[in-house]
């Protein structure tokens, strides 16, 4: 198909730009591309995409989507997605949110991968992604749906850049050198309380680097191969939990260092010097 939009999906393209401009929900957008049309459901993600950089944002990497069984069952989509990070949605650690920025926030904690080399052949097998990683790093990310009532299906997630809201990366990696992943114990606290737990194992594929292995196959065959530099968000290792105002959050994961965020009112924010 070709990277031409039809006019149905134009629509569904501004349909969902306008709501993220907005800050306002709409209506899922399968009625105007296809039920089961993945490859419709890019085209919009990449159109959003596109109208994003000519506003000036410009891509930091990729997100893997609902790579956790425990993910899949609460939103109820069985298959992983592919979304695209933009610089715009990147929180430092420790960072301030205004809650008002968000619609219908959730948050996970997954691991990182900095790539250190351009991931960009048609056939890569795990030893060759290993090998790109330049560090790993311990995140947290909001999702957070356009789509009213979290009603999606796989094209209205796809198309909706994989639910992408926000990520923070934590300040500090480290080499990844023979560090097996599906040993890494993840424990996400809500005001220091425990509300999400998980492990490496937990990754759809069984291992988080199985999951960039994937990725980097699927984005070669897309042409958006991975480049160096950017990073990928390997996808949930537990639970998603919702965001209320006044939450802080920070996951351990492994012996990575940890990250945090917190979410506050608007004038909480800008008290904090954050714009809201």
């Amino acid at each position: 198909m070709s990277d031409d939009l039809i006019p149905p999906l134009a629509l569904a393209a501004e349909r969902l730009r306008y709501a993220g401009t907005m800050r306002r929900t709409c209506a899922p957008v399968r009625d105007l591309i296809g039920e089961d049309n993945i490859e419709n459901a890019y085209a919009v993600q990449r159109h959003v995409v596109a109208l994003q950089e000519i506003s000036g944002a410009h891509v930091v990497g990729r997100k893997l989507g609902l790579m956790a069984r425990t993910v899949q069952h609460q939103l109820g989509v069985h298959q992983p997605t592919i979304g695209t990070l933009m610089n715009t949605m990147q929180i430092p650690d420790g960072g301030v949110v205004p809650v008002r920025r968000l619609l219908q926030p959730l948050i996970e904690a997954e691991v990182v991968f900095r790539l250190g080399e351009d991931l960009d052949q048609p056939d890569i097998d795990a030893d060759r992604a290993r090998g790109a990683v330049a560090e790993v790093l311990a995140a947290l990310e909001v999702v957070d749906s356009r789509i009213e009532g979290w009603d999606i299906s796989a094209v209205d997630t796809i198309a909706d850049n994989a639910s992408a809201g926000l990520f923070v990366l934590a300040a500090e990696g480290r080499p990844l050198g023979d560090l097996d992943l599906r040993d890494l114990r993840m424990k996400m606290c809500r005001n220091g309380t425990v509300v999400s737990t998980g492990s490496g194992s937990d990754n759809f594929h069984g291992d988080p680097i199985r999951g960039l292995t994937w990725l980097a196959g699927e984005a070669h065959r897309r042409g958006t191969p991975l480049r160096a530099g950017q990073v990928v968000l390997a996808g949930a290792l537990g639970p998603m939990v919702k965001i209320k105002e006044g939450d802080s959050f920070n996951a351990v994961i492994g012996d990575l260092p940890e990250v945090s965020v917190h979410f506050r009112s608007s004038v909480a924010a800008r008290e904090a010097g954050v714009p809201a």
